[in-house]
């Protein structure tokens, strides 16, 4: 009997997978990022109960170990938003870092995450440069980036006539990033670029800056910033009349939030990119209503781009059999994204995750008939033409 009993157990081990361990015996996610600021709607609180949505749709375990979901508030403040990224992995048992909103952050975080070699997804941060010199063989960027921005609504600008351009830029790395990419692109299209202006985050009083771009003569003033600083621009743009004399403001990071948030009768007629709307087709708008019951709010790109990255960094743990930082990474990268998010997404080797992107213009109050669809949809773009080629990233992770 003693010897049935061994050869059973011995067969029983051999049917297990190889590497099934999960470290500390629980999965711990982090999401890190701007709760109580300028960019509090357009991620915050709400990206965190889409990570929670993702984990409970997953089942809430993953190799049979349980998975929980922390939060913070980084302040957009890349020295605070290290301090917790440290304590999390050092003391916490935190195995993966998400959203981190503020390109800052983003790229603090994630050089900190190489070091300390954890995976870092980032869905709010914008800057190009998380997957292009600054990558990481752990670093992955979901859901935007100022690329697809600067192709999506600088290039719909461009092709209406808006070939001459002058930037309202936010003061760090995210608004620079911006500028640059959408620059770059409107000069590609055979624009022109008259100027710029650099103003500090959360800027309340943006009149000296409007006064400028509306002097410079230029057909499109390019919002190179997000979160209420756009919000405060375009409500202070239209008081001063710019928009009504014929230029044309362009919102290159806006997202529903956003629109909400300064109403359609203000936003009406814009164009801005987004890669998820929650009103496209049944399944997302199903989703749209399961978050609103938990936030009071429809989910943008970025929670939606949450929600993915969440259910992709699980289904990397499972494929893999462990949670290790290497294994889950290289299934990162072999997994396709087929969720709620995208159903044609894939992982480039700079991490960049490519999928779809879509140019919206926002509806007339008149046009409105459901609470919330404020958007049209004037074309989709591509991820391969939204996205900079992984070979020209600059990242030396591609060969």
């Amino acid at each position: 009997m003693r010897k049935l009993l061994l050869s059973a157990t011995s067969v029983a081990a051999l049917a297990m997978p190889a590497h099934a361990e999960v470290s500390d015996g629980k999965v711990k996610i982090g999401i890190l990022n701007d709760q109580s600021g300028v960019y509090a709607d357009f991620g915050g609180k709400y990206s965190y109960e889409a990570a929670k949505m993702a984990v409970e749709d997953f089942g809430g375990k993953v190799l049979d170990a349980p998975v929980e979901v922390v939060t913070a508030d980084h302040q957009n403040k890349a020295d605070i938003a290290s301090n917790i990224a440290r304590q999390w992995y050092d003391t916490d048992q935190v195995d993966t870092i998400m959203e981190l909103t503020s390109s800052s952050v983003g790229l603090a975080v994630q050089a900190l995450s190489l070091e300390k070699k954890k995976i870092t997804i980032n869905t709010g941060a914008a800057t190009t440069e998380l997957t292009g010199k600054q990558c990481s063989p752990y670093g992955f960027h979901w859901a935007y980036d100022t690329h697809a921005l600067a192709v999506g609504t600088g290039g719909a600008l461009v092709k209406e006539g808006g070939d001459s351009w002058f930037f309202l830029t936010a003061d760090y790395a995210f608004g620079y990033s911006l500028e640059e990419n959408t620059s770059n692109f409107v000069k590609s299209q055979g624009g022109t670029v008259l100027g710029s202006v650099r103003h500090p985050l959360a800027t309340t009083d943006f009149s000296s800056f409007l006064l400028q771009a509306q002097s410079s003569g230029a057909k499109v003033i390019g919002l190179a910033n997000a979160g209420m600083d756009t919000q405060n621009a375009i409500k202070q743009a239209a008081e001063f009349g710019i928009t009504q004399s014929g230029q044309k403001m362009a919102a290159l990071l806006f997202t529903i939030a956003e629109v909400n948030g300064i109403g359609a009768e203000a936003a009406q007629g814009l164009n801005l990119t987004e890669s998820f709307y929650w009103n496209m087709n049944d399944e997302t708008r199903a989703f749209a209503k399961r978050f609103f019951e938990r936030t009071g709010a429809m989910p943008n790109m970025v929670h939606a781009g949450t929600y993915s990255a969440v259910t992709s960094y699980l289904k990397a743990v499972q494929a893999a059999g462990t949670d290790e930082t290497e294994a889950v990474s290289k299934k990162l990268h072999e997994l396709p994204v087929d969720d709620v998010f995208s159903h044609n997404g894939k992982v480039a080797a700079n991490g960049r995750m490519i999928s779809d992107v879509y140019l919206m213009e926002v509806k007339k109050p008149a046009e409105i008939t459901t609470p919330w669809d404020y958007y049209k949809v004037v074309a989709t773009i591509p991820g391969a033409e939204a996205y900079t080629d992984p070979a020209k990233s600059g990242c030396p992770l591609v060969k």
